[in-house]
């Protein structure tokens, strides 16, 4: 977990428990229970955020112990057992609605990138994410993306270069532009350089300058796509196509039938909801003791 994924449980703790902690339990359950804290699935879905959990349940108390019953990916039935959080009834509580949080949200992106994916699975095409994440939360719902069966896009600005019809706002010229092309090759070598196209006649240019890795095809038609596949493999076989706009579960099996390469659903991360899953206390002393 990086340094933000920290961050983001310090304060998903700080804003749940305040300055007090959770006075409720304070009041009502004696210092000395314990209990087995089950996360149980309320619905089918896929399973992401175990690791974050379980830093949750670290940040809270080392006295707490999550156990897990369905990794990160496994799909999980109604009624199904995902977690156990074993300690003090205090700290289980404390910990209960933050868990089921990142829980949830998670695995809703999980779930329905799983989804998709399966729409496309019998293309060669690829499901990719986007930047229209939640701040702060990126590597955390780009994982789940993994975890559903899709594929990452770049994780910010810092490590892929992606010029986009605001750059070319400003710099259009093929001449000029291969000469960036050029000084960004020696100065990153290695590095994913996409170009956003709009129009085919742009898709054409950019294949024959050279140098660029991938061609995003913005909100194009399924006709377009193809004749810009078919472009692709006659100019520069090499370069990969990726089509964004406009997809959703009824259109993205055509637009992969179409034979690009990525398919990016902002979709994934954007506006998911998150999955039912709810937290069963069960008293140590009925179960036996861990």
């Amino acid at each position: 977990m990086n340094r933000l994924s920290r961050i983001l449980v310090e304060l998903a703790l700080a804003e749940d428990l305040g300055e007090t902690g959770d006075l409720s339990s304070r009041h009502f359950v004696a210092a000395s229970h314990r209990s087995h804290g089950r996360v149980v699935s309320r619905e089918s879905c896929v399973v992401s955020g175990q690791d974050i959990a379980h830093q949750v349940c670290l940040a809270i108390d080392p006295a707490l112990r999550y156990e897990i019953h369905l990794p990160d990916g496994a799909a999980a039935e109604k009624g199904d057992l995902v977690a156990t959080i074993h300690g003090p009834t205090r700290l289980v509580l404390a910990a209960e609605r933050t868990v089921l949080n990142f829980l949830q949200r998670l695995s809703g992106i999980a779930t329905v990138t799983r989804t998709y994916a399966a729409a496309i699975a019998h293309t060669r095409a690829r499901l990719l994410d986007t930047r229209k994440t939640t701040p702060g939360w990126r590597e955390l719902e780009k994982a789940a993306v993994l975890h559903g069966g899709g594929t990452n896009h770049r994780m910010g600005l810092h490590d892929a270069i992606m010029v986009k019809d605001n750059h070319l706002v400003a710099n259009s010229d093929p001449v000029d532009l291969a000469v960036r092309l050029a000084e960004v090759r020696r100065e990153h070598p290695g590095i994913l350089i996409e170009f956003e196209a709009d129009r085919l006649d742009q898709v054409e240019v950019f294949l024959r300058l050279g140098g660029i890795d991938r061609i995003l095809l913005d909100n194009m038609t399924n006709e377009q796509l193809a004749h810009a596949v078919a472009l692709r493999d006659e100019i520069s076989p090499g370069t990969l196509l990726e089509a964004s706009g406009g997809v959703n579960l009824t259109t993205i099996a055509g637009i992969a039938e179409t034979g690009v390469d990525f398919i990016s659903v902002g979709a994934l991360t954007h506006s998911v909801r998150s999955v039912d899953l709810g937290l069963d206390l069960v008293a140590a002393d009925r179960i036996g003791d861990r």
